[in-house]
C-alpha cells in the first residue's frame, strides 16, 4: 500500500498564512463539509487506518473559469491534516498555479498542499462548471465501486501522480463520470473522488454513494 500523504510532485511553497478577508467565506465552505465527512469518518486520522497517516482532502476553485490551465488557482486542505477537527485558514493552503506536464505545484499557507493537489487541478481543468472536489476514503464505496457501476482508475495507477491526474481526465471523457460526479480510485485504497458545481452537490454525490453501498450490505 502506498503510503498516505506523501507529497509526489514538486512544490515551490511561499509560508504565508492565506488571506481570511480574501478566502474566508470559501473557506467555511470547506470546514462545514468537512465537519460532515470527518463525521462519516471518510476524512480523518486514527491509528487502525493506513499506519496511522492523515487521510481524505478537499478543495474549492477561487479564479474564474476563463483562466488557462495551470492557473486556476484553488483553495485546499494542507497535507496531512486529516487529524484537525477543523481546518481555518491555518489548515489550508493555496494552490497559486500548476503544471500536469512538469509535475509541478506553485503554492502558498502555513503548510505544503495535499499529496492530491495535481488530481484536483485536473478535475478543474475538465470543466468551468466544477468548483469543489471531494477526495475521501471509504471502505464501502471502494469495495463496491464495481457492483455500483462507479467510474474506476486502473490499479496500477498510483495517487498524487500525473498518471492518476490523466487517468482522471480520460475517465471523465470515455464514461459516465460527467453525471455520477464519483469515481474510485483503484491503485488508491479506499480512495474516492467526488466534484460538484457547489460544495453540496459534491457531498451529496459521495453521501448518495455511500448510502448505495450500505444498501448492498
Amino acid at each position: 500500500m502506498d503510503m498516505e500523504g506523501v507529497i509526489k510532485f514538486t512544490c515551490v511553497h511561499d509560508e504565508a498564512e492565506p488571506s481570511a478577508k480574501r478566502y474566508g467565506s470559501v473557506a467555511q465552505q470547506i470546514d462545514a463539509w468537512r465537519t460532515i465527512l470527518v463525521q462519516a469518518q471518510l476524512i480523518g486520522q486514527t491509528p487502525d487506518r493506513y499506519l496511522g497517516a492523515g487521510f481524505g482532502n478537499i478543495s474549492a476553485r477561487l479564479s474564474p473559469p476563463s483562466l488557462p490551465k495551470g492557473r486556476r488557482r484553488f483553495l485546499i486542505s494542507g497535507s496531512q491534516t486529516g487529524g484537525l477537527e477543523k481546518l481555518a485558514m491555518a489548515g489550508l493552503c493555496v494552490v497559486e498555479d500548476y503544471d500536469l506536464r512538469t509535475n509541478r505545484v506553485r503554492s502558498s499557507g502555513l503548510l505544503h498542499p495535499s499529496s492530491e493537489s495535481l488530481t484536483h487541478a485536473a478535475i478543474y481543468d475538465l470543466s468551468p462548471a466544477i468548483r469543489f472536489v471531494f477526495h475521501v476514503h471509504s471502505p464501502h464505496i471502494w469495495a463496491n465501486a464495481g457492483v455500483l457501476r462507479l467510474p474506476e482508475t486502473r490499479e496500477d495507477v498510483e495517487y498524487g501522480t500525473q498518471a492518476m491526474a490523466h487517468a482522471v481526465q480520460d475517465l471523465y471523457r470515455r464514461s459516465s463520470l460527467s453525471e455520477r460526479r464519483v469515481l474510485a480510485m483503484r491503485g488508491h485504497e479506499d480512495g474516492v473522488i467526488a466534484f460538484g458545481h457547489t460544495a453540496r452537490d459534491a457531498g451529496l454525490a459521495i453521501m448518495g454513494a455511500l448510502a448505495a453501498a450500505y444498501e448492498l450490505a
